[in-house]
Order: structure tokens, then sequence, then C-alpha cells
């Protein structure tokens, strides 16, 4: 077979990427103390990613950084301070999620190869062309998808010379990754921001179905699925759990690297998958691959399940059988453990220990002898030593010139000068053109990075003077409110659309006000339907929450906005989206509090939007949250029941905090917060800064139920942006039940 099939690992910490290295990984992904989407993780600090990356490249495997959160206006400063530290590291690639990310490496660290994080929800053919756009190398794709429309994604990023990974092992979330809210929602901790508090493992109070953990799903395996996956040409397949010991690491990926070696070698698979329910499971399921969302895919406790399974398999029904049986999986966790133990015990990722001798001698060439890793490089001068009394080459001098060598690589030791004679010189260029050559031969013949410096972004003034209003509806009945406001009207087109059905592009035609809004999923003949409303409707102006619609959008010469879901929290995002695919303006996350949206720069010609009002979006799966709650009849979700389902319920921690769970037609099932966000302050705080303060007028999620009067919304809302000394108190009568916590919170 000669194809490549890469198998990524998770490294939490050193000892996790030395399991993973003597497991056979081809490469491992790693995160520092900041801007990494697993805080709980141990997680490196930059030394310990240096000798990470020696340690990988003398097994051949690569190592790649996640900075797979969105970043805040302020910390742009200290992300590229940390780029400047990693970008002569050797680090094969850098795992990203924020827009703006993408544009500061492709600016000012081009040497550095670009992963798009699984947090950039992809999934359709226009999100792969977008990401291309942007300068990324690789994607990894929505863990929702089936292995058909993984096939077509794969296949379309390859014709663009992009790479694809499939997580194929360890935890599922039940949201659409990098659409998850609920954790930031419930407890001010953004998945976001690497800080996932997993609610979707909470304990709730007993269903109607009879289920406690309501949202909890098994592990993802897909071990026996490898042939569909080559088939699908997929390039990396990915296993889950940087908060995973190196017990967990070495197992899964032992296991995984056999697995491969018997398919690639034989063209059979081994079927024996004992050693992955011998560590941390909640047994396993596959039903996204294969596309079959039954309810099989949870499981009633998010708790580790391995021994359990032991029991299972072994029909042990006595204490006694039990307990043999508990001893014999401890003792097989020892023998792997011990296994491990033996393959790194001679491991070192410490700072190399750098040597450096100097010898000058009249009529000789200056030499540097340089001594590292068991390896020697010399450098020397082109010029002979001459006597000088003016400027001689002095001790001092040298070793204030090398001693940046002492860093993150290397551990520079007293510098030999036995053999220097004082009093000998030559032009002090060829000293800096010495120090350049070594640095060139010690960081592998690769020509060093300079540092970067990355200029602050300009303000720009507003696009208009006054802030106006905007507003959201995703019912042509409501088309009556454009008589009311000149407020721009948005209309929702929903996630799920029926194959040629012309129904919203003719609202669109009928309905001239109102601007198309798209959102954030939109998966195989769902995308292509929403791409074919804008063919035939041919709008001015969209909003999109998908990254795909944006990119057809730039194609077919359409304005498009970044809508809220694309969680854009600092300048730099804005700009990447402007200089990239010409974006006229975008909303900024609700999920950054007043202090984080101070500093945001506007691009010039580019406008700001904010939402004060709408439902709180905790969740939005491609599974179903009936199944486990009120109950359904149907065996799995299918295409019907996004079309049709309308179903609602409440679930209810154990805490005594309930969620609004909601089904519209045309939508994923998702879970709201019982509040509505109601943010007045943001106009008093920053209406010098948005040009638009937007309202959700749709009653999707609507916590309460309560249906309010539309247009003596539209009014009071008018009112307050015209007079921001108006009294709160109208509308905060109106929205009886309220929240503006993340404006307090942040991130």
């Amino acid at each position: 077979m000669s194809q490549k099939i890469e198998l990524l690992a998770p490294g939490g910490d050193i000892e996790a990427i030395k399991a993973a290295v003597v497991a056979g990984a081809n490469a491992v992904y790693c995160g520092l103390d900041a801007f990494n989407a697993r805080n709980r993780a141990s997680n490196l600090s930059v030394d310990e990613l240096h000798g990470a990356i020696r340690l990988a490249h003398e097994h051949n495997a690569e190592v790649f950084l996640t900075l797979n959160v969105v970043i805040l206006e302020h910390e742009v400063p200290v992300l590229v301070k940390l780029l400047n530290q990693i970008v002569n590291s050797g680090i094969d690639g850098l795992i990203v999620q924020d827009m703006g990310v993408f544009n500061i490496v492709k600016k000012h660290f081009p040497s550095l190869v670009i992963h798009a994080s699984t947090q950039m929800t992809t999934h359709n053919e226009g999100q792969i062309l977008f990401l291309k756009k942007l300068g990324a190398n690789r994607v990894n794709l929505s863990r929702e998808l089936n292995l058909p429309e993984i096939t077509r994604l794969t296949a379309l990023a390859h014709e663009n010379e992009i790479l694809t990974e499939v997580f194929v092992h360890g935890a599922l979330c039940i949201a659409f990754s990098g659409q998850c809210y609920s954790s930031s929602v419930s407890v001010g901790n953004s998945g976001n921001r690497g800080r996932c508090s997993q609610a979707c493992r909470d304990e709730y109070e007993i269903t109607a179905a009879g289920n406690k953990f309501p949202l909890n799903l098994k592990d993802n395996s897909a071990y026996f699925d490898l042939p569909e996956l080559v088939e699908a040409k997929v390039d990396s397949l990915k296993i889950e759990g940087r908060i995973k010991g190196a017990h967990y690491v070495y197992t899964v990926t032992d296991t995984w690297r056999k697995q491969i070696n018997s398919f690639v070698d034989s063209g059979k698979l081994v079927d024996d998958d004992s050693n992955l329910h011998k560590v941390f499971n909640r047994s396993f399921t596959n039903s996204f691959l294969t596309g079959n969302l039954t309810k099989n895919m949870f499981i009633d406790s998010p708790k580790d399940y391995s021994a359990k399974n032991a029991l299972q398999l072994s029909g042990a029904t006595t204490e006694q059988e039990s307990q043999v049986v508990q001893k014999g999986l401890y003792e097989d966790k020892k023998v792997l453990g011990a296994s491990l133990a033996d393959k790194v015990k001679d491991l070192d990722v410490s700072k190399a220990d750098l040597v450096i001798s100097i010898r000058a001698v009249l009529e000789e060439k200056l030499t540097f002898t340089a001594r590292a890793h068991g390896e020697e490089f010399v450098v020397q001068s082109t010029s002979l030593l001459r006597p000088s009394t003016d400027s001689p080459i002095t001790a001092y001098l040298i070793a204030k010139r090398l001693k940046s060598f002492d860093n993150q690589s290397y551990a520079l030791g007293e510098i030999d000068f036995s053999e220097l004679n004082e009093e000998l010189g030559i032009p002090f260029k060829e000293l800096t053109a010495m120090k350049k050559e070594l640095a060139f031969l010690l960081n592998g013949s690769i020509e060093p990075v300079p540092h970067a410096e990355v200029p602050a972004l300009p303000q720009h003034p507003k696009v208009e003077a006054a802030p106006k209003l905007s507003l959201l509806i995703s019912d042509e009945k409501d088309a009556h409110l454009c008589d009311v406001t000149e407020a721009d009207i948005y209309f929702k087109i929903p996630e799920s659309l029926k194959i040629g059905c012309d129904k919203y592009s003719e609202i669109l035609q009928r309905n001239p006000r109102f601007i198309p809004w798209f959102p954030a999923v939109l998966i195989g003949k769902d995308y292509l339907e929403a791409v074919r409303i804008l063919e035939l409707a041919k709008p001015t102006t969209i909003v999109t929450n998908n990254t795909g619609i944006a990119y057809k959008a730039h194609e077919m010469g359409i304005e498009w906005i970044a809508g809220p879901f694309l969680n854009t929290t600092n300048s730099h995002a804005l700009v990447t989206m402007q200089e990239a695919l010409d974006c006229k303006g975008a909303f900024i996350s609700n999920e950054i509090n007043k202090n984080q949206i101070r500093n945001i720069k506007r691009p010039k010609g580019f406008k700001l939007l904010y939402s004060i009002y709408h439902p709180i979006l905790m969740m939005t799966s491609r599974q179903c949250f009936f199944q486990r709650t009120v109950g359904c009849k149907k065996k799995a979700i299918e295409d019907n029941c996004m079309l049709s389902c309308t179903k609602a319920t409440t679930i209810t921690n154990v805490k005594g905090i309930s969620f609004a769970v909601d089904k519209q037609k045309g939508g994923y099932p998702s879970i709201y917060n019982h509040e509505q966000f109601l943010n007045l302050e943001a106009v008093r705080d920053y209406s010098d800064l948005f040009d638009e303060f937007f309202i959700d007028l749709t009653d999707i999620g609507s916590g309460s139920k309560e249906k309010l009067d539309k247009v003596s919304l539209i009014q009071e809302f008018e009112k307050f942006l015209a007079d921001e000394n108006q009294p709160k108190e109208t509308l905060h009568q109106m929205v009886e039940i309220k929240t503006n916590a993340q404006y307090v919170q942040g991130l």
C-alpha cells in the first residue's frame, strides 16, 4: 500500500508524549500552558516543548502544537512572543481555531504550517475552500460526519493540496465542536477557551425515558472501520485524550499501531480490541461514522466502563468471581504499565548540552567548534587573524555574542577559550556571520527565522455615525414588521432543506428587505441547497455563521457579514476575513465581556455588530436529544426528523437548573438556557464602536416560551438606541427572564 496513514496521538504532558512515541505514533499533538483547548491537561513549558520536538524527531515522529482557542485582543502581544519562541523550534504544525491567528502566522511567521482545528466546525465543501484561502495545510473534519461525507470532503481537500484528519478514538462531544456554549453559559468556562466543564456529562433529574445522563455519549472507536477510512483516503487518524495519562496514551496508540500495521502488511484487521477496553472508556460507538444515529450511542454513566466490561465478558455471577475478574484486569494494566516504563526509561527531553571551543591563532582562521547531540559543528572566519590593538577579539566579546545559544534548545556550558590568543582581530562583520552560520547548523541547517514584530492595528471610524437596530425573524408572517421599522431585517434560513424546494428563495424574492441569515451547520445536501438559495435569490448582502457559505458568497460577489457563531473575538480575525474573502462586517462574539470588547479595532470600511437580545444557545447536536428525554418511536434520527420534528421539552440538572430542549422544523436539536440574553449596558458602553445592535425575534428557544409582542419590542429597542438615557425599566419588564452574565464574566 503506497498511501501514507498517519497515526496522531495526544500528548497532555511529557510522559504522555514519550508514551506516544514509543508506541509508534507518527505524530503527537500537545499544548503549552496558554492558548490551547485542554486547560485541564498538564501541558508543557516552552523548554519542554523543544525537548519533546527533539525526542519525537529522533523517533521519526512529528509534533503539532495546539493553539486551538479564540484569542482576546489584549493577548495578541503574548501570542506573538510565544510564536517568536517556537518559530525556530522545529515544530511541524500549529493547530488553530481563531481566524486572527491564521492572519498573524501567515503574514509574520510564514514558515509555520497551520492545521485547522476541529473547533472550526468543518463539514462542507465551501469550508474546505475557505480554509485554503486562510492558509490551512490540514483540516480536522467534524466528528459528526459519516464516511461518505468524509470521502467527498477529503477528495476536495486533496484537489486543493489540503490534508484531512479524523478523530478515530476517544471521547465524543454531543455538540458540534466550536458550537457548544453550555459550559460558558452555565459556569463561565468556555469550550472555545479550553475550559469546558463537560455539562453534557452532568447528572440530571431522571427523564421520562428513564435516564439520569441524557446527554452522555459513549466514546468513539473506529478500530474496525480502518479499511473504510483508508478507502476514504483520510491522511491522519487522530486519537483524543490530552487529559489522559501516559498509560492510556501508550495502550491506545500501541493497539492502533498494530491494527494499522496489520492492515498495511496483510490487508487484514486484528480482531482483538481487548486492550482498548482495559483503559478508561465509556464503552464504544462508531455511529457517527456509520450514520446510524440511534439511542445506542448513549450510555447512562460518564464513569470508566473498563471494569464493567471485563465483568460482562467474564460472565461472573458471584462476588468471588467478580473479585477474580477485577484482579485480572488490574494485573493486565500493570503489565501494560511495566512495558511502557521499560520502553521510556532511557528517553531524555532535557536541554542538550552545548559545548563551544574557540581557537584564535595568528595567521589562522578564527574557529568555533560546537558539540551537541553527539555531533560536532565547525565554523571558521573567512579572513586570517591579524594583530590588532584597536579592536581585538576578546573572550568577553565572543561570550557576549554567543550567549543567545543558552536558550530553549540548548544549555550552553562554559566556553573553552584555552586556545584564544589575545590582541588578534578580524572584521566584526565576520564574527557576526560566524554566529549566524553556527545558528544555522544547530537549527538543522535551516535558516533561523528572525524575531518578528506584529504592529498594532489602526482603529478606523465607524461606518455610520449612530448605531441602528437590526433584527432576525424566521417566519414570513413577520413580514409586516417591515412597515414599523427601518431596521435591517435578517431572515433565518434553516439548517435542513428539502432538495429542489424553492420555498426560501421565493420568500426572499417576495420580500426584498429580507437579508438571508445562514446557520452555523450546513452538511451535505443542506449546504448545496443553501448555495442554491444564493443562486436563485441573488441577495446583495447576507449574514452567515457558516464559513462555507461565506466562501460561496465571496465567489459570487455577494457582500457577507460574519454572524455571531463564527466566534469572533479580536481585530486580527476581522482583518483576516476582510483581506482573504472581502468580508464587509462581523458580529463580535457574545462570549466576551465589556473589557474584552473594549480594545477591538475595526478595519477600514468594516461594520461591527453586536447582539443585545437573543435566546442563549447552549449546544446544537446532530444526535437526537429526545430519544433519552421524552422518548421517540423512531430508532434513529433521519433527514425527515430534521425537516418535520418540532418536539420540545425541559431537562433539569441535579442542582435544580433547567434548560429548554428545542427542535424547530428544519433545525438541529438544540438546548437553550432558560434565560434570554438582554444587554442594554452594551448600548451605553459601545455606541461609538458598533454600527448595529441586533435583536432576535425568532421565538426559538425562548426560555419562558412566552411570546412577546414584536412590534412593541422593536419600538422600545429603537427608543433606547435613539436615547441612551432612556430608562431600561420598560424593556426589563417586557423580558422577565433574562441575564447578561456573559457580558460581565467573559472568557
